[in-house]
């Protein structure tokens, strides 16, 4: 999206939203909470430190807004300026003051997938695994990988949130993952295409973050 067609939407985001907008993290350990959030913006995702929202009238970009008090803009945003165009992570159009405009990108997470019995195939898996090779070779590395971070559309593999990059500790929830995909999910669950309870889906990330070693 080049400067001149971006500009509107920055002018929405500084006249309407950013006044309006009540975004408040109460525990860096749960999502924020959104108090207001003006029409017709629309709220698609919630993390820890931050919410993802859209204007129906800019359907390909989102606007990603950090709480008052929370840290990771900065390191988000140099994140994104390493990463350049990789056809599996998104892109950051614009950012400042605690807010970055990204490419919207597409899909069902893995953990959706799971849940609708969707059907995950091997090339998503490596597509994933190319795509965190790529960010690994610009200095970054891939840190919080897991079913709910990473997505399917149209059989590719994508990389939703790479908030956490700059973090220099190893993270082995990929490698997790990719140990249940291959040793469980593709011989049991991708042949029957079954669908999975959320409680049960719950239950095992809690199992996991209680038993993973840190």
């Amino acid at each position: 999206m080049d400067k001149v067609h971006m500009n509107p939407l920055i002018e929405n985001i500084y006249q309407q939203l950013l006044p309006q907008f009540r975004l408040e993290s109460v525990d860096p350990h749960n999502p924020v909470e959104v108090h207001y959030l003006p029409e017709p913006w629309q709220l698609i995702g919630k993390g820890n430190y931050a919410a993802v929202v859209l204007h129906p009238d800019y359907p390909e970009q989102v606007v990603k807004i950090y709480a008052p008090g929370r840290p990771g803009f900065e390191e988000e945003w140099e994140v994104y300026k390493r990463l350049g165009s990789h056809p599996a992570f998104s892109e950051c159009l614009y950012a400042q003051e605690s807010f970055l405009v990204l490419k919207r990108l597409y899909g069902t997470t893995l953990y959706d997938c799971m849940h609708f019995g969707q059907r995950i195939p091997p090339q998503v898996i490596q597509d994933i695994d190319a795509a965190l090779d790529y960010a690994s070779d610009r200095g970054l590395v891939p840190h919080d990988i897991h079913g709910r971070n990473v997505m399917m559309y149209q059989g590719r593999g994508l990389v939703v949130d790479v908030s956490d990059f700059l973090h220099r500790d190893k993270c082995l929830k990929w490698n997790h993952l990719k140990t249940a995909y291959y040793w469980l999910y593709l011989p049991i669950f991708y042949p029957l295409g079954i669908p999975v309870p959320y409680s049960i889906l719950d239950f095992v990330r809690k199992t996991y973050r209680r038993l993973a070693p840190r």
